[in-house]
């Protein structure tokens, strides 16, 4: 009831203030799981994609936000809650396994799942290569993968910067990745990670496609200090 609430005076003011341009929205089916593997602009992304998926979508986020202090920390802390966000600690290899695993979890109950393939924000605006924490969650729980591509969340909330701004924005939904041909292939004896990292290369080509970032083979290695990314 109250993610409803929230869900409902936090949309209207975002489609009064920010007026959204939202394409292909069909494609999310409205039942069973279902993973949201968007690129990653800034923090204001992880409130732009529940307001926009027409279903209860959970993120991960850092545990650090259940825990804040102060009035910009409680704030946080109230936020994170409310959208049922899935706490995870990302100190190393470990946590990174933990993070898929309360993952599949959600996507085993019948929910849908919001990750960043990037694995954190991208700080020069270029978009990276992938990693195939969605190919395997894919291929784990069987759920279909509907790519998202974010263009303008940056100038909402530039990194480095607490306040947004006014900045109209585009969502692009694309067609699902169906991950049973891989599992199928799998199963008869192909390489699982081959196929993980297929799925999610077709993600981020989808992504890619309506994105006017400038697109890079490389991994995006930096670490958020501040626990921006809720990926």
């Amino acid at each position: 009831m109250l993610y409803r609430l929230a869900r409902l005076v936090i949309g209207l003011v975002f489609r009064v203030v920010w007026r959204p341009v939202v394409a292909g929205r069909d494609h999310v089916p409205l039942s069973g799981p279902v993973i949201i593997a968007s690129n990653h602009l800034s923090f204001i992304d992880s409130v732009v994609i529940p307001l926009v998926v027409p279903r209860r979508v959970r993120f991960m986020a850092k545990s650090e936000y259940f825990e804040g202090r102060g009035l910009r920390g409680r704030a946080m802390a109230v936020f994170v809650r409310v959208v049922d966000a899935v706490p995870v600690r990302r100190t190393g290899h470990r946590d990174a396994l933990l993070s898929l695993g309360a993952g599949l979890e959600v996507l085993r109950s019948g929910s849908a799942f919001g990750i960043y393939p990037e694995g954190t924000r991208s700080r020069d605006g270029r978009l990276y290569r992938g990693k195939t924490g969605v190919g395997w969650l894919a291929m784990a729980s069987g759920a279909p993968v509907v790519p998202i591509t974010l263009v303008g969340t940056n100038r909402i909330q530039p990194v480095g910067k607490r306040l947004p701004r006014v900045h109209r924005i585009s969502v692009v939904f694309h067609e699902p990745v169906d991950p049973a041909p891989f599992i199928a292939r799998v199963e008869a004896g192909g390489a699982a990670g081959r196929a993980r990292r297929e799925i999610t290369d077709l993600v981020m080509d989808k992504i890619a496609g309506s994105s006017p970032q400038p697109r890079v083979t490389s991994f995006n290695e930096h670490r958020e200090r501040d626990g921006s990314s809720a990926a």
